[in-house]
């Protein structure tokens, strides 16, 4: 197999032992048809010079990578889901298929590849183990628009239709089947912690919190004093929730699915299911249809991501104490806040500011978008760099709202504030006339072809301009 001297496989997660997985066999599909492939992300870790027979071998058939877990893992986890407690979790359609070491990162991080629709596992319960082809394209289009956007996402890593007719009770069914693997910064959840937790195993909540700590955040680790250590992992998961968080709102993005099972401790954003961006500014706008009380409406996120963290915090007792963790919880607010001016500043292409005069602007800025009922992505793309872009503003449809006495505030900030670095506004992306979205019409318009024609060139071409998107925006 023509891996290149750049894959550096690392399978660290078998060390921990079989108390937090299960081995599983993948599912045999009647058919493979490689739909996508990532070589963008397979070239960060040395597999973009695999053939597409090859491609299929390892991500379609799932025969083992060289020199990583020779057999997949169902990671064991538990988790809030819509804030009630499920004992009954795990990986009921997916797996841990390999841990490689990323190239051309100073730290050389550990990126884990993972499943969805691979088939069933002890953590099926009734559910059929597979994923609609549907969901696999919903999934790939959130991440390639959240990557470009500047969002700490996992990366939907490859494609592969398997032939096999499901039905689903929020699909026209018989609907199409795929396998999905992702690229994701770990799959160690605050579920996880909170499975051995609840079983009241504090060798085993230990030791996940030292390999966690070990892989992800090296600072953590060297701490002697396990009290200590447990405090400050809840301060480190704090921080990392908080970026990933601010990035959504800033993104307009909505995940839909905020359960403690989809929490990272590194933060990053994964499992894509009925998530949504915003047309225009709103904080009761949800994702799930199913969601009929917004418990995770956007402008519910930040307190949702902090109700999680206490849960992970609540799950550490038995390694701290209250009083410390309580401390540790802290740490989210002030770094939400912050992490809130760096996306949005970093959003409109302009530099920060005094923290007072960052949360005006951002105040300033959504109050007057939302009473204008705008579209949410407009004015990032008509401000992008400040008074760099003013003639491009007045230029915009929305030029009356951008002059009205609402913006003001807005529009002085904007213009005062000196353009970040990396702006380039020669870029094509800016001469164009509208910004790329992913809003969830433009979804079911990409969805449609594929549907009854089998036709993939609009989507393909969609992932093509939102790549493009984030060139421009030095996310590329």
């Amino acid at each position: 197999m023509p891996v290149s001297d750049r894959y550096r496989p690392d399978p660290r997660h078998p060390a921990l032992g079989d108390r937090f997985y299960d081995p599983v066999p993948a599912a045999r599909f009647p058919r493979h048809t490689l739909r996508f492939r990532n070589d963008r992300a397979a070239a960060r870790i040395g597999l973009d010079t695999l053939t597409d027979e090859e491609w299929v071998a390892h991500f379609g058939r799932f025969e083992p990578l060289p020199a990583n877990i020779p057999e997949p893992l169902a990671l064991r986890y538990h988790g809030h889901q819509f804030q009630v407690y499920n004992p009954d979790l795990g990986d009921g359609r997916g797996f841990l298929f390999a841990q490689v070491r990323e190239n051309g990162a100073p730290d050389g991080r550990l990126l884990d590849l993972g499943t969805k629709g691979s088939g069933q596992t002890p953590w099926s319960r009734s559910g059929d183990g597979r994923l609609t082809l549907k969901g696999g394209v919903r999934e790939l289009l959130a991440t390639e628009m959240l990557e470009a956007l500047g969002v700490n996402t996992s990366q939907t890593f490859s494609l592969i239709e398997t032939g096999e007719e499901l039905w689903r009770n929020d699909e026209p069914s018989p609907t199409r089947s795929c396998v999905m693997v992702r690229l994701n910064h770990s799959h160690i959840r605050i579920g996880s912690f909170q499975r051995q937790a609840y079983l009241g195993d504090t060798d085993a909540l230990a030791a996940l919190l030292d390999h966690a700590a070990a892989l992800h955040m090296p600072e953590v680790a060297a701490i002697d004093d396990r009290l200590e250590r447990a405090a400050a992992f809840v301060e480190a998961v704090g921080r990392n929730t908080a970026r990933t968080g601010a990035q959504w709102m800033a993104a307009g993005f909505v995940h839909g699915v905020l359960n403690t099972d989809n929490i990272l401790v590194t933060g990053q954003s994964f499992d894509y299911g009925p998530w949504r961006f915003m047309p225009v500014h709103d904080p009761g706008f949800t994702a799930a249809y199913f969601d009929q009380t917004g418990l995770y409406a956007y402008g519910r996120q930040p307190d949702t991501l902090m109700w999680n963290l206490t849960r992970l915090a609540e799950s550490l007792l038995g390694l701290s104490n209250k009083d410390r963790l309580t401390e540790a919880l802290r740490t989210f607010p002030d770094a939400f806040q912050t992490e809130m001016a760096e996306a949005v500043t970093r959003r409109l292409g302009i530099l920060r500011g005094p923290a007072e005069e960052d949360e005006a602007l951002i105040s300033a800025l959504f109050t007057a978008i939302g009473q204008a009922q705008i579209p949410f992505e407009r004015p990032f793309f008509d401000w992008y760099g400040g008074a760099l872009s003013q003639g491009r503003a007045q230029a915009s449809p929305h030029a009356k709202v951008y002059d009205g006495d609402a913006f003001a505030p807005a529009r002085e900030s904007l213009i005062a504030r000196p353009p970040r670095p990396e702006v380039d506004l020669s870029h094509p992306y800016f001469t164009g006339r509208e910004p790329q979205t992913m809003l969830i019409d433009e979804v079911e318009a990409l969805w449609a072809p594929i549907d009854v024609a089998d036709d993939w060139a609009p989507l393909l071409a969609k992932v093509e301009k939102v790549r493009e998107m984030g060139a421009a925006l030095g996310n590329g």
